[in-house]
């Protein structure tokens, strides 16, 4: 990674290398009165690539959400690029991949209308689409395997090309910050590898930051800076290398939490 001092270009406000992009402190969370969520501590900085694992259940989805203030927590604190998530203005600067993307069937909208809704998102819904912002476009459909479907309504595509589409979407809008939920369960293999590209070319030429939840991290290890594992709160947070000393894979993490990390509540 660069040094902390080390500025990216980017339409809009400008990264630091380092700078908090999300943050929970001592956040906790129910469901009625079933804790989901407590006292769990996290951040991830600008240039960063986290990955965010753990048993199903564990809260994965509910954090993502409390990160995002569609979900408000019942105790602790939650800033979203240096501020409350419900006080965000500038949402586009934030790329969201839901586990289950839900689009209203009878919605017309084309796999190229709803990528550039991304990059609308980021622009300005008031501004029209230059020639560079159709080049992101395209390189988001490119990306995800989509070229060819650009002009096929979404709700014509399989489960697994939709969710491709809702990728490439978050991918379009170049943002500060990604929070992908699952993006790749049951996505064939050459587009899991595009998915890869398409990350780390964020990372690295738009120094932006990656939260990434899923059960299957071997695509991306190499490029992993930390592995928090959450079972209600969190268990590790650190390098790669050390959680695979402790004995997890890096494969897939539904059922193969070693004991000392079961063992814990």
């Amino acid at each position: 990674m660069a040094a902390p001092d080390e500025h990216v270009a980017a339409e809009g406000p400008t990264l630091t290398r380092g700078q908090v992009l999300a943050q929970a402190e001592g956040v906790s969370f129910s469901y009625g009165r079933t804790p989901v969520l407590e006292g769990v501590d996290l951040t991830v900085h600008s240039g960063e690539f986290v990955a965010l694992v753990g048993p199903n259940g564990s809260g994965k989805s509910t954090l993502l959400k409390v990160l995002l203030g569609s979900l408000e927590p019942v105790s602790g604190t939650v800033r979203l690029l240096g501020t409350r998530p419900a006080d965000l203005a500038e949402r586009g600067r934030v790329g969201y991949v839901p586990q289950r993307p839900v689009l209203d069937s009878e919605v017309p909208a084309t796999v190229e209308e709803i990528v550039a809704a991304g990059r609308l998102a980021r622009r300005g819904w008031w501004r029209p689409l230059r020639q560079q912002d159709r080049k992101v476009i395209r390189h988001a459909l490119e990306s995800v395997g989509l070229s060819e479907h650009a002009r096929t309504p979404l709700n014509e595509l399989s489960g697994g090309q939709q969710q491709r589409a809702f990728i490439a979407r978050a991918f379009a809008g170049e943002p500060d910050l990604l929070l992908l939920d699952e993006p790749i369960a049951g996505v064939d293999a050459e587009s899991q590898r595009r998915f890869r590209e398409s990350l780390i070319h964020s990372l690295r030429a738009h120094g932006a930051g990656v939260l990434l939840v899923s059960h299957e991290l071997s695509a991306v290890a190499a490029y992993l800076d930390r592995v928090v594992v959450l079972k209600r709160r969190v268990l590790f947070d650190g390098p790669p290398a050390e959680l695979a000393a402790s004995g997890v894979s890096l494969g897939v993490h539904e059922e193969d939490l070693p004991l000392w990390l079961e063992g814990l509540r």
